[in-house]
């Protein structure tokens, strides 16, 4: 019997800052409704390579493909309108903005909803990611936990197939980071698709099915959490 279809490849990804090689000729791949950490130390290129999927940075070599089609020259925000979604380890929310405008925003121009389409959106991403009662509150005055539910929030009310999480459990106490895994087990729950890079490993492997490490720009694990640490 198949396995599901693979959702987002990238193959033979490379890229330098300056004279520094920062990604190795890596392959990556995610199947539909699959969820993979990615762990290793400072300066392993986890978050290059999140920014080479997310379209954010365009590799010097190498092709991302997504559904089966070719991705590696669109940017981030014809990426968003394919069905990818991220998070970023330091929240970028719109700070003279509500929640909730920060979520419509998301909506309707990641995701291009109508107004109407993109109010029902929001309304389940804060009640995904339990901020119903701060939707009308300005982004600026949000502490980090809430910021992070936002990054969440945000990334989900673009209705997205893939969701890229970066560090999200990044200064959080254990308390809130077990909210925060309670809230991304019920997004795998609901079919979406993860990468997650997370320094905090013990609750990475609360959600994730497989873990992929990474050292000095190379994959030099990928398998079963366990095998992997």
């Amino acid at each position: 019997m198949e396995g599901p279809a693979l959702l987002l490849s990238a193959s033979g990804i490379h890229h330098r800052f300056g004279s520094l090689v920062v990604l190795n000729k890596v392959d990556f791949s995610v199947a539909t409704g699959e969820a993979v950490g990615i762990v290793g130390p400072n300066g392993a290129g986890k978050t290059t390579l999140l920014n080479v999927l997310a379209g954010a940075l365009h590799p010097e070599a190498g092709e991302v493909r997504f559904r089966d089609a070719e991705i590696t020259g669109l940017d981030a925000a014809e990426r968003c309108r394919l069905g990818i979604g991220r998070s970023h380890q330091i929240p970028r929310p719109f700070l003279g903005m509500t929640v909730f405008e920060n979520l419509i925003t998301a909506a309707m121009h990641g995701g291009r909803f109508s107004v109407e389409e993109g109010h029902e959106r929001c309304i389940d991403s804060l009640q995904l990611t339990g901020m119903m009662q701060v939707a009308n509150r300005r982004a600026d005055t949000l502490g980090l936990l809430d910021r992070k539910r936002l990054e969440l929030a945000r990334a989900l009310a673009t209705d997205p197939a893939l969701l890229l999480l970066d560090e999200i459990g990044g200064g959080l106490t254990d308390g809130e980071a077990a909210e925060l895994v309670g809230i991304i087990l019920e997004i795998r729950r609901r079919g979406i698709t993860i990468v997650w890079i997370e320094h905090i490993v013990h609750i990475l492997v609360q959600v994730v099915g497989r873990l992929i490490c990474m050292d000095a720009g190379q994959v030099i694990a990928d398998g079963d959490p366990k095998t992997v640490l």
